[in-house]
């Protein structure tokens, strides 16, 4: 068992700047540190506490980047709930354009998810986090058994190593220009992903190439994906009810409609990179 002390912050920074402390994971997601899964998961279910998953990453150069948690179906207890940390290598050094490769590990201790694995970007330029899948490497689940430790540990790794992979989608996404009726088309493909089953929208589908800062503005495909991103996941779009009521979009702040939106996203951009 791998046993990771609390009281130590690391002072070293990452090449892209500094880490979470320890403390500062179990503050934001305390159920990364749960010792025990809820009473009323399966017989099947393994508990095997994400704290460790996480010391065995560090030991594997791997430094948490940031961290945060959901509610938990049984709502009567934080510390079952699915929580999400992502994770950088101490030593990785590959930039994508202007995002940075990240690992994202997903857990619960309520029987609503197993590890999950997946490869990720984040932008300093405007701190939103994205979530990449590329071909059949960018997400990987891993079951509640006794092996799971070292099982995500592999898995990190081999994210870690098809990085240039990524980094090949990126740069063929900010060398695609988009057609004023290909990026309507984006928006609308973005609208679909981030309300699937609404009878009506609440707002055209223009909404989402609106950029939040000149240095967005643009017509590349990376460009307008990650204008669209920004704008599903943050939320702040001002429109009007069918009875006139101001409202504005919703932040998406549960960690399970996150992952669905920002999967769904970078399929739908990976799209126009398909020959026509």
């Amino acid at each position: 068992m791998t046993t990771i002390d609390l009281s130590t912050t690391v002072q070293a920074d990452t090449a892209f700047g500094a880490h979470l402390s320890l403390e500062t994971v179990r503050h934001r997601a305390p159920a990364v540190f749960a010792e025990s899964a809820a009473a009323r998961v399966t017989r099947a279910y393994r508990f095997i506490s994400t704290s460790q998953v996480v010391g065995a990453l560090i030991e594997a150069g791997f430094v948490p980047t940031d961290a945060r948690q959901g509610r938990s179906r049984l709502g009567d207890s934080a510390g079952f709930a699915r929580h999400l940390i992502r994770f950088r290598h101490a030593r990785e050094s590959v930039t994508l354009v202007d995002a940075i490769p990240e690992i994202v590990l997903v857990n619960a201790h309520d029987g609503t998810s197993a590890y999950q694995l997946r490869a990720g970007l984040f932008r300093p330029l405007c701190t939103n986090g994205l979530l990449a899948r590329i071909g059949d490497f960018g997400f990987i689940s891993v079951p509640h058994r006794s092996s799971v430790v070292a099982d995500v540990v592999e898995g990190a790794l081999r994210l870690t190593s098809q990085f240039q992979a990524l980094g090949a989608a990126v740069e063929a996404m900010a060398a695609r220009v988009l057609t004023p009726p290909e990026q309507l088309g984006f928006g609308e493909a973005a609208l679909a992903i981030r309300y699937p089953q609404a009878e009506r929208l609440p707002y055209a589908s223009e909404r989402l190439l609106e950029a939040r800062r000149s240095a967005d503005a643009g017509n590349s495909l990376w460009q307008v994906y990650n204008v669209v991103q920004e704008n599903l996941i943050r939320g702040g779009i001002a429109y009007q009810t069918t009875r006139g009521r101001a409202m504005r979009s919703r932040r998406i702040g549960a960690i399970r409609e996150d992952v669905r939106i920002n999967t769904a996203l970078w399929r739908a951009a990976e799209g126009f990179l398909l020959p026509s």
